[in-house]
């Protein structure tokens, strides 16, 4: 089965893009030539949405990577599936994705304000959440939160750059999570820089979709810093509206 084009890559604000069917799963997947659908990985869920085509639709549940670069899209429940060959109309649920940028952009901006290793993340419509290298809580929560919220308000770019395999191997101090590395292998890695020239304040590696600038985000708030093992300190992270 051909790879999947990964429209939400080229761009993350794209919807209600039409796509065609070139292959369905044993699972009763779909698969598409070019999905705006993102894939659960890196710590952030499936696109959900629906796909309409010639006066039916069909609801999508969540999105999965499958073999040799597929993109699986899954429905919600068994339905009919729109044939081989069909053009279809893809609609995300926007507004649960546009919550996951905001909360992914956020967490990166969380890394910056904590400058310690991560040990594992997750993303939901309404937290996310990153697990810190992390012996002591930190005695401040509201100084974390207060300077998290002052980045966010500086209504910094994000942006995209691409390097090697090589050249990620050479700067080991651009990976942040110590439990999941960076796609490696197809020759290049995406890198999500935040700011710009002397004001970037973020460069790592991540494959998930991000908002265009940190204004975007709008204020968060801290929630409470769990205790996760001997060295582990897990902080919570909500979107105020």
């Amino acid at each position: 089965m051909p790879a999947t084009r990964a429209l939400f890559r080229e761009d993350a604000y794209m919807n209600n893009v039409t796509g065609r069917v070139i292959g369905h799963t044993p699972e009763g997947g779909v698969v598409l030539d070019a999905s705006v659908f993102y894939p659960t990985g890196g710590g952030q869920p499936g696109d959900s949405g629906r796909l309409q085509w010639d006066g039916r639709s069909l609801d999508i549940a969540t999105t999965v990577k499958g073999e040799e670069g597929a993109i699986v899209l899954v429905p919600g429940e068994p339905s009919p599936l729109p044939p081989l060959g069909a053009e279809v109309l893809q609609r995300l649920d926007w507004e649960r994705r546009h919550r996951h940028m905001r909360i992914h952009t956020a967490l990166h901006l969380l890394s910056v304000v904590i400058p310690l290793p991560v040990s594992g993340g997750a993303i939901t419509a309404e937290k996310g959440r990153l697990d810190f290298d992390m012996p002591e809580a930190p005695e401040d929560k509201e100084a974390i939160a207060a300077a998290l919220n002052a980045l966010i308000a500086r209504d910094l770019p994000v942006s995209e750059t691409w390097i090697t395999d090589s050249e990620l191997a050479a700067n080991p101090g651009l990976v942040k999570t110590m439990s999941v590395m960076p796609p490696m292998g197809a020759g290049q890695v995406r890198l999500v820089r935040i700011g710009a020239g002397d004001g970037q304040v973020d460069l790592q590696p991540c494959g998930g979709t991000h908002v265009a600038s940190t204004a975007e985000i709008g204020p968060v708030r801290l929630g409470k810093i769990e205790k996760k093992g001997r060295q582990n300190r897990r902080v919570n992270l909500f979107l105020d509206s």
